[in-house]
């Protein structure tokens, strides 16, 4: 009986703490955002969220347990006059996605995610053999994903990434490059597998019309 009180008594304390602890336009952290539109909500555990004030979220775009969002190197950064990631509206991103903003990531309406998604426009170089890596400056190159896109659960969106309007990216894919509309793109590397042409509906990449 003691037991059954006490796992009713942390469930519903859980279930308070998660409700309390979302942000939302009625909360005070949306205030931190250039934008958090109508509607939209950060469930709660968050994960790290920093650069807020380079970050624009869309009027009901939702966000699962544990998604982080940053912009910029760290908190307490000037990043300049302008939004650094772009999220539109009616988006639904899963548990765990990371989106690492440095220089530009614009992710359109209708945009849904499995869990474990990682977007980022940065990644280390390897100019010099005798450096180490992580003391190399990274390189930035910016990524944008089309509005009405789904990003499978675990795929990799690299930088210099541009996929266009209601395309598919499988789970586990590492995407990187330019890719057209209504594509579905798989593999590591990330490659068109399938596309829709209008007229002729859907085709493998050996009768699409350009390279795949």
């Amino acid at each position: 009986m003691v037991k059954r009180l006490a796992s009713r008594l942390v469930h519903r304390g859980w279930e308070f703490v998660r409700a309390n602890g979302a942000v939302t336009p009625a909360t005070p952290g949306a205030y931190r955002f250039r934008r958090l539109g109508e509607g939209a909500c950060l469930s709660f555990p968050i994960g790290a969220i920093f650069g807020e004030a380079w970050i624009e979220i869309g009027a009901h775009t939702l966000f699962a347990e544990r998604v982080s969002i940053t912009a910029g190197m760290g908190p307490g950064l000037d990043l300049g006059p302008s939004s650094i990631v772009r999220i539109g509206s009616g988006c639904s991103i899963g548990r765990g996605t990371h989106i690492v903003g440095h220089q530009s990531i614009d992710i359109g309406d209708d945009v849904y995610t499995g869990p474990y998604v990682y977007i980022t426009d940065q990644n280390h170089v390897y100019d010099d053999p005798e450096q180490p890596i992580g003391r190399q400056w990274p390189r930035n190159n910016p990524v944008s994903i089309g509005s009405g896109s789904w990003l499978g659960a675990g795929a990799i969106i690299l930088p210099g990434t541009r996929i266009g309007r209601q395309s598919v990216v499988a789970g586990g894919a590492v995407v990187r490059g330019e890719f057209p509309d209504h594509c579905v793109i798989a593999g590591v590397p990330g490659k068109i597998v399938r596309q829709y042409a209008p007229g002729d509906g859907w085709q493998a990449p050996n009768v699409l019309p350009y390279p795949a």
